[in-house]
């Protein structure tokens, strides 16, 4: 009898090691993707859509953990420890330092979001940004208005759950590759009229090892409350964040 208890004491110290073991061993879950938002400058209620709106559709779900700046001179300090860098801004970036990080950000393998103040011909003094990095942009656009976005590579991971077209207000962008710059795949096209000139309006672009997403949507809350927009920049800082 004092055996047999001896046997059910050691019996039960080997079931709750065991189970001790196990809850320490259970995988980890998914860490979420560090993202550096950079907003700021003319033209955009930064705060209410980027810093605001956008940050909390990236943050639902526990997809990503963003830090918002509209302060240029803080991109260097912060840089290194993110997955992906978001740029929203069309305020200067002035510091040579931080422009040659973020090239070498994306040298490296990381993400970048191009967000819609952030494909325009900004900086005449950093030609490089547009040539290499957006693979061109724009010099112009439509009086904000209606137009329809239609999705010319369903398959992508970018555009994955988004409808086949969809239609919003915004400003339609007359985005146009560089010939001379990064090569750009584009995912998506923008269309005013249907008899009107079509412009990429979601692409991807080929530079060094980075992955980098250009999205031309983002004026005002009819792209930033809008689902399918809501979709695709969590797509968006997904894919670029994947090794």
């Amino acid at each position: 009898m004092k055996t047999k208890i001896i046997q059910l004491i050691v019996l039960s110290a080997i079931l709750l090691i065991s189970s001790t073991n196990k809850v320490c061993s259970a995988p980890d879950k998914k860490k979420p993707i560090k993202v550096l938002m950079v907003g700021g400058g003319s033209s955009h209620d930064f705060d209410r859509w980027y810093k605001q709106e956008d940050v909390e559709t990236l943050q639902r779900d526990g997809l990503a953990v963003v830090s918002y700046t509209d302060d240029p001179s803080k991109i260097l300090g912060l840089l290194p420890e993110m997955d992906v860098l978001f740029l929203a801004n069309n305020q200067p970036i002035s510091d040579e330092p931080t422009r040659a990080a973020i090239f070498t950000f994306s040298q490296k393998g990381k993400g970048i979001v191009l967000a819609h103040p952030a494909l325009w011909y900004n900086w005449k003094d950093w030609p490089g940004y547009n040539q290499l990095l957006v693979g061109g942009g724009s010099r112009g656009h439509d009086a904000y208005g209606p137009f329809r976005v239609k999705i010319t590579n369903p398959q992508h991971p970018v555009t994955k759950g988004l409808p086949a077209d969809f239609k919003l207000d915004d400003e339609l962008y007359y985005f146009k590759s560089d010939t001379q710059g990064s090569s750009v795949t584009v995912l998506a096209t923008a269309q005013a009229r249907t008899d009107g000139p079509e412009f990429p309006s979601i692409f991807t672009v080929g530079y060094k090892k980075g992955k980098i997403v250009g999205i031309a949507l983002g004026h005002d809350a009819a792209s930033h409350k809008l689902e399918s927009y809501q979709t695709l920049i969590r797509n968006a800082v997904n894919w670029v964040a994947k090794k």
